[in-house]
């Protein structure tokens, strides 16, 4: 009987595949910190709506979301320089990967945390003020801790969908465990090893997924 993944055995298709999740993992990771906060910047400037920086966040906002993330991930692989600010990039692909999820998914952030940010009523704002609270001191101590609670569960989800998305990354080249499905595929010779491969990715994507979600589920302030 046939190898299920010959040339490869089962072993060395997992370690492979679990070594593409770990820079799933991290690239997902460090963009979804980056982007929260970022996003929590726009997110507040469009929020309080009003001045240069309103204007500046909703047009920032709007356009990244109707642009595909796949022409981020492109144009970022190909228009950032290898040296920036004297500090040479060790891994540019990665790098601008991380910078391309990170400009994406700042915009969506930004929409949920102004979710959040609406779904405090205006009377929070009045009995602050009533107490000499200033815009900001209610903003930073009152308002916004309430609108992190709101938005834990969407955030995590968030995460799940720029985890799903680092699949995009394997276009430009990045070791991922998309682009490692890919490595390995290429080496077989029947369409059933490709189906069982996929399948399996498949399993360990859920996997990743549903082990972010049990968190978003159990996790509370």
């Amino acid at each position: 009987m046939l190898e299920l993944f010959a040339p490869y055995s089962v072993s060395e298709v997992l370690v492979f595949l679990l070594k593409g999740l770990g820079m799933t993992l991290f690239i997902a990771t460090i963009s979804i910190i980056l982007s929260f906060l970022f996003g929590s910047v726009l997110g507040i400037a469009r929020y309080l709506g009003k001045g240069m920086g309103a204007r500046l966040a909703a047009i920032y906002i709007d356009s990244v979301r109707n642009i595909p993330l796949l022409l981020f991930i492109l144009s970022f692989r190909l228009l950032l320089p290898s040296v920036i600010l004297g500090i040479r990039i060790p891994d540019k692909a990665v790098f601008s990967g991380i910078v391309a999820m990170t400009v994406f998914t700042s915009a969506m952030v930004a929409e949920i945390l102004r979710g959040g940010l609406n779904g405090i009523p205006q009377g929070q704002w009045e009995a602050a003020a009533s107490q000499g609270f200033s815009r900001y001191k209610t903003l930073r101590y009152i308002i916004f801790p309430q609108a992190l609670r709101k938005i834990l569960v969407p955030m995590l989800g968030q995460f799940v969908t720029c985890l799903k998305d680092t699949s995009f990354l394997q276009v430009v080249g990045i070791s991922e465990l998309m682009m490692n499905t890919t490595i390995i595929m290429g080496k077989f010779k029947y369409s059933y090893q490709v189906i069982v491969l996929y399948a399996l990715t498949a399993l360990i994507y859920y996997g990743a997924n549903i082990a972010v979600l049990t968190i978003a589920k159990r996790i509370r302030f």
